[in-house]
């Protein structure tokens, strides 16, 4: 198994989407890729009927990110408080899952003729604890079955909760596995150990985790390697990283979206929810990704993987 190391603090180029409290991002998923630009689906945890859901943002190197509202499906209920959102590995057109805070999950097909998503269906993630606050869901695709990973954000002393099992693409269903506590070294006060979350198709798992200082901060956030996944039977097994250290310490913002986007064009995309003061975006590149990040190598007994 291969484990990043940190790299020293540097210096981040954030790009300003939207202000105001409900442009925050909670989640985002690669839409298309061409060159040096980018357009992801991305969503807003907002509670209110007139408060938009869900956007598609075009990023480039150069420009400010272009930002186009969508119309959620009009004969499905709006979703309140939507927190993550993951492509579906494997589906034969644009399909995504997003899910709400509670667990409900909507699987949505985006129109790319029209301004607007449907809504295939609606499924509710397997045994949530009513006390649990999800702020993170990801689908990947390892050795044909399709792992769901969902995570439960903890606050200070009560940890975070992963949780994962598999997900059957034609009945909606869900096959719990198995669950484990995660608390993170930094931030420190009022943190929330899982902001969100992503795995890669080698089944390494990224967190982001944040302070939550109020509408108006002030925050802080990290990007870690919680641990990895491996396949063994029917069954799923988390390695967890017992050794937690940031990839990056990020000053100012509260990263709550996470996407990694594979390839020598690729790389890793945060998004913000800093509420008061709007939503911004920050991307490294895959080479600068990979050069930045080191690799150490954990002896298991499956053979070597490689990151995204």
């Amino acid at each position: 198994m291969l484990f990043p190391i940190a790299q020293p603090i540097q210096a981040q180029h954030w790009q300003p989407v939207r202000g105001g409290i409900t442009f925050g991002i909670s989640g985002m998923a690669l839409v298309e890729q061409q060159d040096d630009a980018y357009r992801f689906l991305i969503v807003h945890d907002n509670k209110k009927p007139s408060e938009g859901r869900i956007a598609i943002i075009k990023v480039t190197d150069t420009d400010a990110p272009q930002y186009l509202p969508l119309n959620w499906s009009r004969n499905r209920e709006l979703p309140v408080d939507l927190e993550a959102l993951t492509t579906v590995p494997g589906a034969r057109e644009t399909v995504f899952m997003a899910s709400t805070s509670s667990g409900k999950i909507y699987c949505i097909r985006l129109n790319p003729d029209s301004q607007d998503i449907s809504v295939l269906n609606v499924f509710q993630l397997p045994g949530v604890p009513e006390d649990n606050n999800l702020e993170g869901f990801a689908l990947q695709q390892i050795n044909g079955k399709l792992l769901a990973v969902w995570g439960h954000r903890g606050a200070n002393e009560e940890p975070g909760i992963l949780y994962w099992g598999w997900l059957n693409s034609k009945t909606y269903q869900i096959s719990p596995q198995g669950s484990t506590p995660l608390r993170v070294p930094f931030p420190i006060g009022n943190v929330r150990h899982i902001s969100d979350l992503k795995v890669d198709s080698a089944g390494v798992v990224y967190i982001t985790a944040v302070t939550d200082n109020g509408d108006d901060g002030p925050f802080q956030s990290a990007v870690y390697v919680a641990g990895a996944f491996t396949q063994q039977s029917d069954r799923f097994q988390f390695r967890q990283n017992f050794s937690l250290v940031p990839l990056y310490r990020l000053n100012y913002h509260k990263v709550e979206a996470i996407e990694l986007v594979p390839g020598a064009a690729g790389g890793i995309f945060l998004g913000t929810d800093d509420e008061n003061m709007g939503s911004s975006i920050w991307g490294v590149g895959s080479r600068e990704w990979r050069r930045k990040v080191n690799v150490s190598h954990l002896i298991y007994s499956n053979p070597k993987v490689a990151l995204c």
